[in-house]
């Protein structure tokens, strides 16, 4: 198993420590990012380029833009065209799409001559191309723009559910989100409507995705919460809602942060001045303009006391303290600290 790295600055330059706070990849790039999938992107020569754990670049092609991987394989951007890269840095699909997606499921898509079909990895069509948009599949299904309307098709490309919507959303389990007339509902895998297009579409906003079981649902600006069966299980009530992790959600009413359960019943009161997701056991929250941490009891186990955090990550969370990056683990004892103020 590959050890977790985490993403450390010093003098404005970012590398990555381990666990442990030993650096394993000197800080020298004046961009990073976080490790996903076994791989980062950094800065390199005004492009990001991707970084392995051992800090190898995979320099062997430059290209404009390269994502993330997903299973073996990262989309790649060369001027206007898209192809697919390894994870040695080597052209495994040529540049030759209009536009790609991320491999799901073992298929991508891609479109050629203004048409989306779907590639294996060894780059070969197993949907020609016919659909004027095309999405990732999950759970065998993929959502595709035929003539304007939106429908799903199978792995074979037959169409499962018609295109009768003015948008869709790939599948989270049994269900997906689908668009009428600006607003979402949900539909099951047999195409039926769960729940009729009724909440509000938000631009930048995770409308339909579903967290253990529950997804955010908006009326009128307020906030409530939907289960996979279509039930409303939280009437919206609330001024603001985040996603469910372990268990619980953050739910804010009159500038107030607390925390409801599956159900809707309040579990942590909201007495915060700003809070965030539960991971690993443990939630920041904000009390007189300082962070610290508390469990899923509500019981504050690290005392506000940092200017900014993030939440854990594999036994560790990113905090700012006294102007400074630093790491503490879950006794709140800082890990690795920034010698020196960017």
């Amino acid at each position: 198993m590959k050890q977790a790295l985490f993403k450390i600055r010093e003098q404005g330059k970012y590398g990555y420590m381990n666990a442990s706070g030993e650096v394993v990849i000197e800080t020298q790039y004046v961009e990073a990012e976080d490790f996903y999938n076994g791989f980062a992107r950094v800065r390199f020569n005004d492009k990001l380029v991707p970084i392995d754990s051992l800090g190898r670049l995979l320099l062997k092609h430059l290209f404009n833009y390269v994502g993330y991987f997903e299973g073996e394989l990262a989309r790649v951007k060369l001027v206007s065209r898209w192809g697919f890269m390894d994870q040695r840095g080597n052209l495994a699909i040529p540049i030759q799409y209009d536009h790609a997606g991320d491999f799901s499921e073992g298929m991508a898509p891609v479109s050629l001559d203004g048409y989306f079909g779907y590639i294996n990895p060894a780059g070969e069509f197993q949907i020609m191309p016919q659909f004027d948009e095309a999405w990732e599949f999950k759970g065998g299904l993929a959502p595709v723009q035929v003539e304007e309307r939106y429908g799903y098709i199978d792995v074979n490309g037959n169409l499962a559910i018609e295109p009768a919507f003015d948008k869709a959303a790939p599948f989270y389990g049994a269900v997906a989100m689908v668009v009428r007339d600006g607003s979402w509902g949900l539909v099951n895998r047999a195409g039926e409507l769960l729940l009729e297009p009724q909440f509000d579409l938000v631009d930048d906003f995770p409308n339909g995705e579903f967290y253990e079981g529950r997804a955010i649902i908006i009326q009128d600006y307020q906030f409530g919460f939907v289960d996979h069966q279509g039930r409303i299980v939280v009437e919206p009530s609330f001024d603001f809602a985040g996603d469910f992790g372990e268990g619980l959600a953050l739910v804010q009413r009159a500038g107030a942060y607390g925390y409801i359960d599956l159900e809707g019943k309040v579990c942590i009161p909201l007495q915060f001045e700003d809070a965030g997701m539960f991971s690993e056991g443990l939630a920041q929250v904000k009390q007189k303009e300082r962070w610290g941490f508390i469990n899923t009891d509500g019981e504050l186990v690290i005392p506000p006391a940092f200017e900014e955090v993030l939440p854990f990550r594999d036994g560790l969370a990113q905090v700012v303290y006294q102007g400074r990056w630093a790491y503490i683990d879950r006794f709140g004892d800082i890990v690795w600290r920034e010698s020196t103020l960017e």
